[in-house]
Formats: structure tokens, C-alpha cells, sequence
């Protein structure tokens, strides 16, 4: 018999070899309904596993990420199967879950376009009605090799050929066999609702030099009224697109002939930039950081010292030469080594710690061009990056205060939603981190106890660490239920050794200081174009570009509208003028579209009476009123909204 113990402390006994599925059948039966992996010792595994020794256990519902991932791996396996029955000859690369769904690199004998998906979701809806179990096996690598070489299938050769000597795992659904390390769901039966969403071009291990495959997108749900939410939500998302947005409310642009991944800020943009970097100046000052500039190249060699050429230098643009000095640089890559060589710049006691360096510093990065994707994705891009040097006995305290700005960040702007992610080292791959297991450790066990103190809610991410430390990740969902991953705090022993750090502490005697890197926006870019999607474009108040655009109803009255917005500049009001020679409902409906909080409108009434007639976006008309009567209007608005966040913000 073993021992099985649940979440809730009990303990039962099962006979070994009783499957993870069986054992929540003896639960209830709803449960095992509800089930899509369980967590044995800690490891995901199918349901249909048997468990074979003393274990604690956890199941997983579509509520959780593990049940998610589980789903949407075992519909990459029916994506395959539905391939393979209608295009014989197919080769497969990888299909993995993702984050929202699923998808599986394909070589096909005939193209396989948008207009395929339709039969493509047809026949996988066929299928899944079979049924059909994941039937798990494990071979000798070499009778693994034997199979996808007789099968013709070289992607999977390969990838079996890349893994340890030992045994290999299949998983069979139906007459389709993968390789494949699992979870899966128990049986294909579960799967209720698909939408194959996109087609698109991937090389065969993100190499451009190898194969062109075509990657097939889909998503799949237990429930066809979930997959109603999500095609509403998606549409919300079209509408919400930062691209599309960034277009109308005229804020950025990309030009070929400037490059590829190399935004644009247009005057509104610039504004909307410069009043974020406004806000978080302010708090940084609050807590104690100062303010450094630095180039946007380095020597070579500050990024060899570093690590992060040896790292990423593939993904870095190619070293500038100088012909006479015979010296190479980089467009800076990142802005860490550069405040380690300020830190250096003279001597610091024990008394000087912690010294916070903030920078709004642009780096360049060399993103292949099909992982280019508006702000989101480029390859200039401004971190809102602070380094700070810190005492041990300071990292806690100092770890907790940079929490704290965050969440004072996403409180102000409205991100309620978030989870903290704890990323670590993968403890099956060390030899790709640098530093010492006892640096790590010591690194690790701070940010979890930081998290900790501070409530958040986390979850334990393995193999998302940074090369030279842990790191705590926020991850946000924004209006519309999409999550982006805003904000990083990291804890670093690994730089201050390379570059020769110290400090003389109180005994006279030099000591090594801790490095904290921290971007709670994360990029400039990224960050702006999160806050478009959330917010729909329509920002709070006291962020607007423009707080109202004043609407003449004709050209008469044009000096007058100049003379209300020179009026509003001068209560501090960013207000604008349309004064084209179009007529008043245009102008109305087009400005509602560029999400300006008030449109006010003046005609001869309102001149003669020295007045606005005001509509709020969303609400309509709010009546007449003097410039004074609604500059106090706004200034009361904008209180209301920054009371939490101080003067910074207005």
C-alpha cells in the first residue's frame, strides 16, 4: 500500500500502481471530472499515471496554469493527428502549449494556408469525439531514432539525437505516436471547442539559416461558452491594438527607411513619454535614487567583463570598428555595466550604501525581424533601469522598498491584476548561469522572504533567471483578461565580482557590495503600449497628451478658440484646437475617436458670453462654462485621480 497525502493535511491509503485519476475518483466523482494533471511530489504528470510510492498530491482544474497547459498540450497532439490523416507525407517539429493555447511546426507536402483551417478544426473535432487516450510509453533511445527515422521524420530525429542516452517517452492518441515528455489530459473527450487562429512561418529552431516550417496557431477550451468569451475577447483586443491606436491618437510611427524595430515618437507620444518619466522621476527622488546619463555605446570589453557578450552577444548588433585605434563597440545592449563603471568611479565607504543609480537609458538589441511586433517587440527600446549597491544587511530592506514602488506604479495606473513570479535558476542546467551555488542561494532566499513579508502573490517559476541572478517578475492582466509580464527586480552577487565592487566597511577592511537591477515599467515601449491596450487609449486625466481640444463651429470664430486654449495653457489645462474647415459633427466624432477627455465647443453664443460649451468624453454634454469654472473642473479631476500618487502625477 502507499500513503497519499492531500492538500488539506489528510492521508489515504492506495494500493501502488493506482492511477493519479483513480484516486481522485475516490474523492468524488466531480473531481475527477474536473481533473487535467495532478501534481505528484511536486512534479506534473497525467492523470492516467500510476503512482507508485508514498506521495503528496494535487490536481489541477482549468482554473490552474498546470490544467491549462496540460489541455492545450494534448490539443497540439490532435492538431498533429488531424495533420497527419489529411496531408500525408507531413513532418513534425515541436508543438508545445502556450500561454494562450497551442501550436506545431509543420513541413507539408502542399501549402497549408488561412483558408485550411476550417477543414483542419473540422476533422480535430472528429477525432476528439473518438475519445481517444494518451497512452504513454517509454523506449530505448535507439529504438526511439528507429521509429521517426523509418517514418521519415528528420525534425524529430534530431531532437531525439540531442537528448541523454536512456529512455525515451511517446505518447499515442489515436493512430498518431509523438515524442514527447507529457502532461497530458486523460483522454481527447475533454476537448469541446477549437479555433485554429493564425498560420505563419517559423524556422526550424529559430535559425534563419535552417528550414522555413508553417506554424500552425489554435486554442482549444472544455466548454464552447468559453471559446464565445474568448473570440469576443479577442475582438476587444483588435479594437484594443496598440498598433492601430498608436496610429490614430497619433503618438508613434515606424519608418523603413529609419530601420526596422526603431520607433518613431510623434509630439503626443513624446508628451504621453515624458509625463510617465515625470511621474517616476518623482518617485524615484522620493526614495532616495540619483539620476545618471550614460552613452549609448561601451568598449566591447565592458560587455565581455560583464558577461553579457559572451551571453548574448549574437543578439547584440555587430561591433562598431575603429579603424585607427583599432578599438570595437557595441550599441549598448544594456545599461548595468555602465553604472557598475559610475560605482567605480570612486572610492565608497560602508556610510555611502545603498547608492541608487537611475538612468532612462536606451539600449539596442538586434531582434530577428519576424519577432518584431509594433512597441512591444523592437530593437531600441528605453528602460526605465536603476542599479542599486547595497550592504547585506541592506539587500531586504531596500528589495522590499523597490516592491513597493511597483505596486505603487500599477496603483496608480490601475493594474489590480498581478501576480509576482519568484524565476530561478533550472536546477538541471546550472552550467548556463554564472556565480556560485552559494551566491544563488543566498540571492534566492531574499527574494522569496521579500515576497513574503510582503504579501504578494507569487508563483515559483524554474529556469526564468536572469544569467547572473534570480529575479521577482510581475505579471499583469490587463482589462480585458490578457497577462503581460510589467516590472523585474533582480538580486545580483555575480556583477560586483566581476567588475571588482567594494566598499571599505566599518573595520577598515574591503567588502563586496549586492547589486539590485530594477525597471518597474520594465521599457518605455513596452510599457506604453500595455497601457494603450488596457486603457483603450482613453488615459486618466492627468496623463492625456491633450486634457481638451477646443471645436469652433466655424471659421469665424477661430480666434476665439485660439484665445480659450491659450486661456486653458495658461491654467494648466493641455488643451488643443481644431480649427479645420469641417463641420461641428466631424470634428466632434473624430475627436471622440482620439480619446480626448473634453471636447469644448464655441460658437457665437459662447463668445459673446465669453464661454465653453463642454462635452466629457463618454458622457456627452455637461453644459456651459467660464475658462475658470472649468479649469477648476479639471484641476478637481485630475485631484481626484492622482490623490493616491502626490503632486508627481499632475
Amino acid at each position: 500500500m502507499i500513503k497519499i497525502t492531500f492538500p488539506d493535511g489528510s492521508v489515504r491509503e492506495y494500493a501502488e500502481g493506482t492511477t493519479a485519476y483513480a484516486i481522485a475518483e475516490s474523492i468524488s466523482p466531480r473531481l475527477a471530472a474536473d481533473s487535467l494533471a495532478a501534481a505528484v511530489n511536486g512534479k506534473t504528470v497525467d492523470l492516467m499515471r500510476p503512482v507508485e510510492e508514498d506521495a503528496t498530491i494535487r490536481f489541477y482544474k482549468w482554473d490552474d496554469d498546470e490544467g491549462k497547459h496540460a489541455f492545450w498540450h494534448t490539443s497540439s497532439h490532435l492538431l498533429a493527428e488531424a495533420l497527419e490523416a489529411l496531408y500525408p507525407g507531413i513532418r513534425f517539429g515541436i508543438g508545445p502549449a502556450i500561454e494562450n493555447g497551442f501550436y506545431y511546426d509543420v513541413e507539408s507536402p502542399v501549402p497549408i494556408t488561412e483558408g485550411d483551417l476550417p477543414r483542419i478544426e473540422q476533422k480535430m473535432q472528429e477525432l476528439a469525439r473518438n475519445k481517444e487516450e494518451l497512452v504513454r510509453r517509454e523506449v530505448p533511445k535507439a529504438e526511439a531514432l528507429k521509429t521517426f527515422t523509418e517514418k521519415g521524420d528528420p525534425y524529430k530525429v534530431e531532437l531525439i539525437s540531442a537528448l541523454e542516452d536512456g529512455t525515451i517517452s511517446f505518447y499515442t492518441n489515436g493512430a498518431f505516436t509523438d515524442l514527447c515528455r507529457g502532461p497530458h489530459i486523460p483522454n481527447t473527450g475533454y476537448i469541446k471547442a477549437i479555433k485554429l487562429t493564425s498560420v505563419a512561418g517559423a524556422y526550424w529552431r529559430g535559425d534563419e539559416k535552417r528550414q522555413m516550417l508553417t506554424r500552425i496557431y489554435g486554442i482549444s477550451f472544455p466548454k464552447k461558452s468559453m471559446l464565445d468569451d474568448y473570440i469576443r475577447m479577442m475582438e476587444e483586443a483588435k479594437k484594443r491594438d496598440h498598433r492601430k491606436l498608436g496610429k490614430e491618437l497619433e503618438l508613434f510611427t515606424f519608418s523603413q527607411r529609419v530601420g526596422q524595430g526603431l520607433p518613431l515618437w510623434l509630439p503626443k507620444g513624446a508628451a504621453l513619454r515624458e509625463r510617465l518619466e515625470q511621474f517616476l522621476r518623482g518617485v524615484q527622488k522620493e526614495y532616495g535614487y540619483q539620476q545618471v546619463i550614460t552613452p549609448h555605446i561601451g568598449n566591447k570589453e565592458l560587455y565581455v567583463t560583464s558577461g553579457h557578450y559572451a551571453k548574448y552577444g549574437k543578439d547584440s548588433f555587430q561591433p562598431i570598428h575603429t579603424p585607427i585605434e583599432g578599438e570595437e563597440y557595441l550599441l549598448k545592449p544594456m545599461n548595468c555595466p555602465h553604472h557598475c563603471e559610475i560605482y567605480r568611479s570612486k572610492p565608497r565607504s560602508y556610510k555611502d550604501l545603498p547608492v541608487r543609480l537611475a538612468e532612462f537609458g536606451t539600449v539596442y538589441r538586434y531582434e530577428q525581424s519576424g519577432e518584431l511586433h509594433g512597441l512591444t517587440r523592437v530593437r531600441g527600446f528605453t528602460q526605465d533601469d536603476a542599479h542599486l549597491f547595497v550592504r547585506p544587511d541592506q539587500l531586504l530592506e531596500e528589495f522590499e522598498r523597490v516592491i513597493d514602488i511597483v505596486l505603487y506604479i500599477f496603483r496608480t495606473l490601475k493594474f489590480d491584476d498581478y501576480t509576482a513570479q519568484i524565476s530561478l535558476r533550472d536546477p538541471n542546467n546550472r552550467e548556463k548561469y554564472i556565480g556560485s551555488d552559494e551566491n544563488w542561494e543566498k540571492a534566492e532566499s531574499a527574494i522569496m522572504r521579500a515576497a513574503e513579508e510582503k504579501g504578494l502573490k507569487t508563483v515559483v517559476e524554474y529556469g526564468e533567471a536572469a544569467f547572473y541572478g534570480p529575479k521577482l517578475d510581475f505579471m499583469v492582466r490587463d482589462a480585458i483578461g490578457r497577462k503581460w509580464q510589467l516590472g523585474t527586480i533582480q538580486v545580483d552577487y555575480n556583477l560586483p565580482e566581476r567588475f571588482d565592487l567594494t566598499y571599505k566597511g566599518s573595520d577598515d577592511k574591503l567588502h563586496r557590495p549586492i547589486m539590485i537591477h530594477r525597471a518597474p515599467f520594465g521599457s518605455m515601449e513596452r510599457f506604453v503600449a500595455v497601457l494603450l491596450e488596457h486603457t483603450g487609449g482613453k488615459f486618466p486625466l492627468w496623463l492625456s497628451p491633450d486634457q481638451a481640444v477646443v471645436l469652433p463651429i466655424s471659421e469665424k470664430h477661430n480666434a476665439y478658440a485660439a484665445e480659450v486654449a491659450a486661456g486653458l495653457n495658461r491654467r494648466n489645462v493641455r488643451a488643443v484646437v481644431d480649427d479645420r474647415n469641417e463641420k461641428i459633427g466631424r470634428k466632434i466624432r473624430d475627436n471622440e475617436l482620439k480619446r480626448i477627455p473634453f471636447l469644448l465647443i464655441v460658437g457665437e453664443k459662447e463668445e459673446a458670453d465669453r464661454l465653453v460649451s463642454v462635452r466629457a468624453q463618454g458622457e456627452g454634454d455637461r453644459g456651459q462654462m467660464t475658462l475658470d469654472d472649468f479649469g477648476a473642473l479639471v484641476a478637481r479631476l485630475v485631484a481626484e485621480e492622482t490623490e493616491a500618487i502626490g503632486p508627481v502625477g499632475r
